[in-house]
């Protein structure tokens, strides 16, 4: 466009006095070149500062940008038709897995047989599956009834923070398990020396504040978020990937943080105490010489393995998937599986396949009738 200015301005000034019909059209045409340019070069300028505008804190300040101030929650789907077996399919699973869980429970507190270590983070495994539900799914429960879907934005980070500690704490009381199976059958005659009810209680306290903790930098680096480009959350609670992938603002600090400390401290870390425990617990049980002493061992552990590998796989679908199939949509289906199949499944695995949880049960049963 400098170009162009500059030869009509040379044209002007040569013929300045006694312009012909020739360079008349020539200046016309320039001109006309010259306003297309323009059009076209504003347009583009004004596009892309309308995608970008959130990409700096400069473009903010120039937008004069407001801070978000609610979320609108999509849910599970948007079709008005399948919002009536949404709410009663959230409504089932939500209570049978707290039926399940507190019974769990609750057997765990009152039968005194169930208080040894194993059913100790047992208990504390169903507490947290039915807090973890609750946070995730009252929010299509109530929209449901209410109409409402939306959620302010300092819920919204709230939801998200309760929902990653819960889940932090979830794999570290399952590593913890798998460390109690490991004393349990490794060191058997050691075993109520080692796990007594002092170091207990000292691992599950570590487990609780280390997932309000380890979930701090997520939510310091998503706070820093300026802007974002839609208040829609395609997810049916707030969740840390739905709201990076909404935000226009540098998303670098979160994606470090969450390979950090989410993929290699939060999760690697767990699976690999508890990959190193299992290793120990099937070199001890191929040891025994009777295969009743091996099935013995391995049913007293086989509960704690199904649970475990459930939970990584749902994790591992849900957050390390290519890039190719990694759409909103599918984690949103991984997301729904992990936080309401798992928990559901949890009380029938421990309660189906364990003699001492049945027994408690009809113990209660038969205490209640009387």
């Amino acid at each position: 466009m400098e170009i162009i200015i500059k030869e009509i301005h040379e044209l002007e000034q040569t013929h300045k006095k006694s312009l012909d019909v020739e360079i008349h059209q020539k200046l016309t045409t320039k001109r006309d070149h010259l306003r297309d340019l323009l059009e076209q070069g504003t347009r583009k300028v004004f596009n892309k500062l309308v995608k970008d505008r959130c990409q700096t804190s400069q473009d903010v300040d120039v937008w004069n940008h407001t801070p978000i101030e609610y979320f609108i929650i999509k849910g599970i789907t948007d079709a008005p038709g399948l919002q009536a077996l949404v709410f009663l399919f959230a409504l089932f699973i939500y209570l049978i897995t707290v039926t399940g869980n507190m019974s769990i429970l609750f057997l765990v507190c009152l039968d005194t047989s169930l208080h040894t270590p194993m059913y100790f983070f047992l208990g504390n495994l169903s507490f947290l599956d039915v807090f973890c539900l609750t946070i995730t799914l009252h929010k299509i429960l109530l929209s449901y009834v209410s109409g409402d879907k939306t959620v302010s934005f300092a819920n919204c980070m709230s939801q998200m923070y309760i929902f990653s500690t819960l889940t932090c704490s979830e794999l570290l009381i399952l590593t913890a398990m798998g460390y109690d199976r490991y004393v349990a059958i490794c060191n058997p005659l050691l075993y109520h020396i080692i796990m007594n009810s002092r170091v207990c209680v000292l691992l599950a306290i570590i487990c609780w504040v280390l997932g309000f903790v380890e979930v701090i930098p997520h939510m310091w680096a998503i706070s820093r978020f300026s802007c974002y480009k839609s208040n829609e959350i395609n997810h049916y609670f707030c969740d840390i990937l739905p709201i990076m992938k909404l935000s226009c603002s540098d998303t670098t600090l979160l994606k470090l943080i969450i390979f950090i400390e989410g993929l290699l401290v939060v999760s690697f870390t767990p699976f690999l105490l508890t990959f190193i425990s299992y290793v120990f617990i099937i070199a001890t049980i191929l040891r025994i010489h009777s295969s009743t002493g091996r099935r013995k061992a391995f049913y007293t552990c086989s509960s704690h393995l199904t649970v475990v590998i459930i939970l990584y796989v749902s994790l591992v679908c849900q957050y390390l998937r290519p890039k190719s199939t990694d759409t909103l949509d599918s984690n949103k289906l991984f997301s729904l599986f992990n936080t309401a199949a798992v928990p559901v499944l949890n009380p029938f695995i421990y309660s189906l396949k364990n003699k001492d949880v049945k027994s408690a049960a009809r113990r209660q049963l038969k205490w209640l009738m009387q």
